[in-house]
């Protein structure tokens, strides 16, 4: 069986990888640890060892891979197939594309986790057929990527920096240095944070803010409230530049469904110039957690095809 790729989305914590058909269909699908505590140069390792399992996984099941892909957190600047700087992993100006395809003898898609993430919605996903679409995980952290007339904004990998949109300049410091970004208010740490701090009780994570909101806590309804309009100050703010037609929000905060999805789809029209910018629809993930690797397959067929043009460019070939 030919046309298959093995993709791996590289996490903070663990990396979730499959061996993918032409059609999206997944087999073997698995999850592994990312050893980031161990230092930049285990955390290459295991990637490429992730690969091999998925490829001998492959084998077995007499499936034929053409390519790999892999999607990673941080600044990364695809066209040079760098990692070029992530603090959780440790790398800096890492050539990881090529330290990957001479690992595996196959072409190596790769890119950024959240660009991966757009890529696969906008393709087999919530914004399924749009050329103009964001996509904002929302979890531990806040990212963003944008798709704007079907091609992935990079911008030597700096774009799409959603989350540190400052929506109060007299707000909490974030870990980017500056202050009032929109992730010190609406992340999955900020909410359980914020409502311990105004409640006086901890909770184990946003889960638990929202399972209090919905219940009617009034200090979880607040805190809620506050992440739901620095989020749609935000979405504003990339929508006004942008011109998005559909944004797709994904990570763990897409589990609180209409809790999430309907107050935002309300404060965001809001915040729009209606003789500007119209409105976008508003969707949570198809794909859910398994986004960044479909998308991670994506890239794979990408340079797949790069490398079969490379090919028939070729002199004589």
């Amino acid at each position: 069986m030919t046309g298959w790729v093995v993709a791996l989305d590289v996490g903070g914590t663990a990396m979730k990888g499959a061996i993918v058909g032409p059609d999206g269909a997944t087999r073997g699908p698995l999850r592994r640890p990312t050893p980031h505590d161990q230092g930049p140069d285990a955390v290459v390792a295991a990637i490429g060892a992730t690969l091999g399992e998925l490829l001998e996984d492959a084998r077995r099941r007499g499936l034929e891979v053409a390519a790999a892909g892999v999607a990673a957190p941080g600044i990364v600047d695809e066209a040079r197939g760098m990692a070029v700087f992530s603090a959780n992993l440790g790398w800096r100006d890492l050539p990881l594309r090529a330290l990957l395809e001479a690992r595996t003898g196959l072409p190596v898609g790769f890119g950024h986790d959240a660009r991966a993430g757009a890529l696969a919605e906008a393709t087999l996903g919530a914004a399924r057929g749009e050329r103009d679409v964001l996509f904002v995980p929302v979890g531990a952290g806040i990212a963003g990527a944008a798709i704007v007339d079907g091609r992935p904004l990079v911008a030597g990998g700096y774009a799409g920096e959603v989350g540190h949109l400052q929506v109060d300049p007299a707000g909490e410091p974030c870990g980017c240095g500056g202050r009032g970004c929109v992730e010190t208010v609406a992340s999955g740490p900020a909410l359980a944070r914020r409502y311990a701090a105004r409640s006086g009780t901890p909770v184990a994570g946003a889960a638990a803010v929202a399972a209090r909101a919905r219940d009617g806590d009034p200090d979880a309804v607040a805190v809620w409230a506050d992440a739901v309009a620095a989020l749609a100050q935000a979405l504003a703010a990339a929508v006004g530049v942008l011109a998005s037609r559909v944004v797709v929000v994904g990570g763990g905060l897409a589990g609180a469904g209409d809790l999430l999805l309907r107050p935002l789809a309300e404060a965001l029209p809001a915040r729009l110039s209606p003789g500007a910018t119209p409105a976008p629809r508003l969707a949570l993930t198809a794909l859910g957690d398994q986004a960044g690797c479909l998308g991670a397959a994506l890239l794979a067929r990408r340079a797949l095809e790069d490398a079969d043009a490379g090919l028939s460019a070729t002199p004589g070939a």
